[in-house]
């Protein structure tokens, strides 16, 4: 089965082709990280102006990559949420377009699903009952996943997600924007020499970044940075070492038999080194293309749906808040 996958949650727009929910035929992504940098951040109305302008350039550059029309497709698949509402519009109402001009089937996929579903399209099965760690810049959860489409929902953020810490932190460090790949390289450069915090949070599976943050910031208005790179370096420890060691604790616990990792900040070369040391199970991590928004992620999740007999009408709407579990 041939899915094509359509991904405007935020400011990528990305679409794929995905046959059988395991090899990719095309993913295609537009970046709008040049515009955003100048205000530090996504702006939404920028979003999805910009979304408006390349959704069908991308779905047409995937078709033609993928070596298919739409007469070759055999479903749609669309994030629907979470996300920023305009911009998730452009991308469901251009499904829905397709899906009734064609008559394809469609499904609406919830993004964080996708993210775990890009672990079936790096290489090999993972094995249920598996734990995903998922980090990015608006969620940090841990799920247990039993089998497709079955989530309990573990542990989250109680306040920043991960990679929001990231962005604040290169803020504060004058690393510029998007912060979690700006940390990342002024990290390998630099030593964990700054004594920064740890919310444990014992007893409880959740996470807690924020007073991490505040204490670089307190750090930083008191001049007691010295080395931006060293900064760097010794917030990206503090947050690796809470996301590696309440996860191993989870996987344990759970008796789970595998640990995949999903979302942006798995991209992080931190987090990947620290996680393959210490996990107590075979550990799956997608390529880090995979892992940051992309369309071929969406169309996987999709097979999955269309398999499990799952389809979307045309009233088909965007849900901005909509939770995985």
């Amino acid at each position: 089965m041939k899915v094509l996958g359509i991904e405007t949650s935020c400011d990528e727009t990305a679409a794929a082709v995905v046959e059988d929910g395991a090899r990719i035929l095309s993913s295609t992504v537009s970046s709008q990280v040049e515009i955003h940098a100048r205000y530090g951040g996504v702006v939404p109305e920028v979003a999805s102006r910009q979304h408006l302008l390349a959704i069908l350039p991308v779905i047409r550059q995937a078709l033609d990559l993928a070596g298919v029309g739409l007469e070759g497709v055999d479903g749609v698949a669309v994030t629907r949420g979470p996300g920023l509402a305009g911009s998730l519009l452009v991308g469901v109402n251009a499904a829905k377009a397709i899906a009734f001009a064609r008559a394809l089937p469609l499904t609406g996929v919830n993004h964080l699903e996708a993210h775990i579903y890009a672990n079936w399209l790096a290489g090999e099965t993972p094995a249920f009952p598996l734990l995903c760690l998922i980090v990015s810049g608006g969620h940090s959860d841990l799920v247990l996943m039993r089998d497709h489409g079955q989530y309990v929902l573990l542990g989250r953020t109680r306040d920043d997600a991960a990679g929001e810490a990231f962005d604040k932190a290169a803020r504060i460090l004058g690393l510029g924007y998007p912060g979690g790949p700006a940390i990342d390289r002024a990290a390998r450069q630099g030593r964990p020499s700054v004594p920064l915090p740890r919310a444990w949070l014992k007893g409880s599976d959740d996470f807690s970044f924020s007073g991490i943050k505040t204490a670089l910031v307190r750090l930083a208005q008191a001049g007691g940075i010295t080395s931006a790179i060293d900064a760097a370096a010794s917030f990206q420890e503090a947050v690796v070492e809470m996301l590696v060691t309440k996860t191993i604790a989870a996987a344990r616990a759970h008796r789970v038999r595998q640990i995949i990792l999903a979302g942006g900040v798995a991209a992080n070369s931190a987090l990947r080194r620290r996680m393959a040391a210490e996990a107590p199970v075979p550990l799956l991590i997608p390529p880090p293309d995979l892992c940051t928004d992309n369309a071929a992620m969406v169309a996987a999740a999709g097979c999955f749906h269309f398999a499990a007999g799952k389809r979307d009408g045309l009233d088909l709407d965007v849900v901005p808040g909509l939770k995985l579990a």
